[in-house]
């Protein structure tokens, strides 16, 4: 294992962080915020509470998937994405550098950049709403793998992008419908049977549900369930890397 290796990476990874302060940290606690006000003084005041738990709260694990999915999908996708497009990622390819070790760097950077800002948005939320969290390991859990897991597929969708459209496609147009129709401001059981059966192909339903578990011990399916799809869904994805990288597939053309 090349350590020093890992070591540049992940911290040249990190120090963009810094160099984009406002849109990388600044920019999501706001609109977190504003997800707050909006849904809490509009919605809030006719759904006093769902299960037991208040509307505001229960909204809570929803809004910070919202955040770790998009901004790990970012930041995984744009790490990689920039050295293909400038050039640079040839430098990386025919250094003595691994396949692990180049994943290691990038997707552990996008994933402590998302954690991080998840964590901030979870302070954030502890300012509008009285939050209880039942099983703090299990939430640590379900964080730490969300983020690996989003980090990874960014990673992905990097390599695969062509261009700027296709590499803000899935995390602008595609993971935001996809959260808020998974159950982030409502319980699926609050749907007709048969919108409840579709929501069940939603995989970020699986998602938000089990994170939410570990919070108010409710969920809309069951957290082990949860558990098992984060893990297939990551274990596919290092299946897919492993063939991008035995390929070359839109690394070394």
């Amino acid at each position: 294992m090349n350590v020093e290796a890992v070591k540049s990476i992940y911290f040249f990874e990190m120090a963009r962080t810094r160099r984009t302060l406002l849109q990388s940290v600044v920019s999501p606690v706001i609109s977190t915020s504003l997800y707050f006000i909006v849904f809490g003084a509009a919605v809030g005041s006719r759904i006093q509470e769902i299960d037991g738990v208040s509307y505001g709260a229960f909204i809570t694990p929803g809004l910070i998937m919202l955040t770790l999915l998009t901004q790990c999908i970012g930041n995984g996708s744009f790490g990689i994405y920039f050295p293909k497009f400038t050039g640079t990622i040839y430098e990386i390819l025919s250094s003595p550098v691994s396949m692990t070790e180049i994943v290691l760097g990038y997707v552990g950077a996008a994933a402590t950049k998302g954690v991080m800002i998840g964590t901030i948005i979870l302070g954030t939320a502890a300012l509008f709403v009285d939050l209880h969290i039942a099983h703090p390991l299990v939430m640590i859990l379900f964080f730490v793998l969300t983020a690996i897991t989003f980090s990874l597929f960014g990673f992905i969708i990097g390599i695969w992008a062509k261009d700027f459209e296709q590499l803000n496609l899935i995390p602008m147009l595609v993971i935001p419908p996809l959260v808020f129709l998974g159950g982030s401001f409502y319980s699926i059981d609050m749907l007709p049977p048969f919108w409840q059966a579709v929501s069940h192909f939603n995989p970020v339903l699986y998602l938000i549900s089990g994170f939410r578990w570990s919070f108010f011990e409710i969920a809309d399916v069951n957290p082990i369930a949860s558990l098992t799809i984060i893990i297939v869904f990551l274990a596919v994805l290092m299946g897919l890397l492993t063939w991008i990288f035995r390929t070359g597939y839109r690394l070394r053309n």
